[in-house]
């Protein structure tokens, strides 16, 4: 997970397919254990152009998917736009794209509108990608690759609220008693668009600093401090243009910068995939999700469990279970189920450095893949 990400940007492909309808069947609380439930089932070819848009932080995982999955289908062309969660999904309700990304569930207004788009019944979202999001800073002296600085729940939000404003505030020094830290203002750096990231971020934030954060949940940056900037890459670039800088982002995207190790329990835990797994198997479906194949992880943020990491981005990619077209159907069925499957995973760590599913998670995935229609 330090190893930093070279994001590149995705060639327009032409042609893109305008996509329009969709639906949904499915269940949010119940695992299959059917033999058909399998996430590397075989699925015939396809071939055409098909386009997704959403969450920046996939960029580097959907671009190594889409190498594997033309890999075994040469003939189909796929496009994503990464230009945030909010726009992914907005996109996708126009019946733009086949599919979106998004660092947040649907609420329950999208799922509703997505009656106009999808061929029958509405939209459903499935984990695809779990990454921690680190809190990364640039410090002179103190930041660098690997590095890391000790902060609780509430003193991280605290600086995220202007609380404290200072590197060598006493709440972060003692957590850091070995640190030399400056007499240097911090400067906060969050993100300016409609993010996941932001809220999954904010949603730890809330539920982990207690009165310290007072703020209504949500995918904008609540409140006017610091300086805002455009998707994943904006705020790493941000951070790294000048010293005093603190930001959160996708953690495959932390590059040179340091980064939090934040407590849990009598620990102080720095990101990796292993830690972020451990507390999305640990967590439970947010069984108030409405819609039928809606798989939604509601994240124990207050978590305890050793080595957990507890800042967690869980994105998901947001489908129909029925389109107008037959041929989309067929690319929809098939790039989810190579997404979610062992190598499509696996693919996804080895480029990002994300956390591959769980078996037990990857079961609840597969079965609302299943309840796509192709004909």
């Amino acid at each position: 997970m330090r190893n930093s990400i070279l994001v590149r940007s995705i060639a327009a492909v032409s042609g893109i397919v305008m996509l329009a309808s969709v639906a949904a069947c499915g269940d949010n609380t119940t695992a299959s254990t059917d033999s058909s439930a399998k996430s590397d089932t075989k699925t015939e070819t396809v071939s055409g152009n098909f386009s997704g848009a959403g969450a920046s932080s996939q960029q580097a995982a959907v671009e190594a998917w889409i190498a594997g999955f033309q890999g075994t289908n040469p003939d189909a062309k796929v496009a994503y736009n990464p230009s945030g969660s909010g726009a992914g999904v907005s996109t996708f309700l126009t019946g733009a794209t086949a599919w979106a990304g998004s660092d947040a569930s649907l609420a329950d207004n999208e799922v509703e509108q997505s009656k106009s788009v999808c061929a029958s019944g509405t939209a459903f979202d499935i984990p695809v990608y779990i990454s921690p999001i680190a809190v990364v800073f640039n410090l002179q002296g103190v930041s660098g690759k690997g590095k890391t600085l000790n902060m609780d729940a509430e003193t991280i939000a605290k600086i995220f609220d202007g609380k404290i404003t200072k590197w060598n505030d006493d709440a972060i020094k003692k957590q850091n008693p070995k640190v030399d830290l400056p007499d240097l203002d911090i400067t906060v750096v969050h993100r300016s668009d409609k993010s996941g990231t932001t809220k999954n971020f904010l949603s730890y934030v809330k539920d982990a600093a207690g009165d310290a954060w007072s703020y209504d949940l949500g995918e904008n940056w609540p409140n006017e401090i610091g300086q805002g900037a455009k998707g994943t890459s904006g705020v790493i670039s941000t951070v790294q243009q000048a010293d005093g800088t603190i930001g959160y982002a996708d953690a495959s995207q932390a590059g040179d910068l340091g980064t939090v190790a934040v407590k849990v329990g009598d620990d102080y835990v720095p990101f990796s995939a292993e830690a972020a797994a451990k507390v999305v198997d640990a967590s439970p479906l947010d069984d108030s999700a409405k819609g039928d194949n809606r798989v939604v992880v509601k994240l124990d943020h207050n978590t305890t469990e050793k080595g957990a990491y507890p800042i967690v981005l869980v994105s998901y990619d947001v489908a129909c279970p029925a389109y107008k077209d037959a041929n989309t159907a067929k690319f929809v069925k098939s790039w989810l189920t190579y997404v979610t499957s062992d190598e499509g995973q696996q693919t996804a760590a080895s480029a990002a450095g994300s956390a591959p599913m769980s078996n037990t998670l990857r079961q609840k995935v597969v079965k609302s893949i299943d309840a796509i229609t192709t004909k």
